[in-house]
């Protein structure tokens, strides 16, 4: 009887352990499936290639910059403002997120190809000030080449 017993009970203590890691490797499955795939998210220079290169001819006779139908940069102390003709309204944006915030605008912000007219701030207070902008000019100019978006360069106004 005493053996009966100890039988029972072992089974048991096996059964119960054997569920418990079942009923653990069905949960680590099916957590392991319910994620969702983490989505690429595309790179700005990526999308900003499939815009055609600058074409010159469209944009070297425009004198006036309010017919200016490009992206529109004004480099400041503080980082590099993208111009919105919708709103008149400058967006300021450090100089890692120029890039993506270009390649959020659509083709149609995009006319003469790859080109941005770029301006520096007039507003400068100090010796700092200018350092600043010639600073945030090289790192924009930088980035702007490393993408293969060219630069054209206006009077502050």
């Amino acid at each position: 009887m005493m053996r009966r017993w100890w039988r029972g009970n072992f089974s048991l203590v096996i059964s119960l352990r054997a569920r418990t890691a079942s009923l653990l490797l069905a949960a680590t499955v099916l957590a392991g499936c319910s994620q969702e795939p983490v989505a690429k998210v595309p790179d700005p220079q990526a999308i900003l290639q499939v815009i055609p290169a600058a074409d010159s001819a469209q944009y070297n006779r425009i004198r006036d910059m309010k017919s200016w139908r490009n992206p529109y940069l004004i480099v400041r102390t503080d980082g590099v403002a993208l111009f919105d003709t919708a709103d008149s309204a400058e967006i300021i944006l450090k100089p890692e997120e120029l890039l993506p915030a270009l390649a959020k605008l659509p083709a149609a912000n995009w006319p003469y190809g790859r080109v941005v007219a770029a301006a520096e701030s007039e507003k400068r207070n100090s010796e700092q000030d200018g350092a600043a902008i010639r600073r945030n000019k090289g790192i924009m100019g930088g980035i702007l080449e490393g993408a293969h978006i060219a630069v054209r360069w206006v009077p502050s106004g």
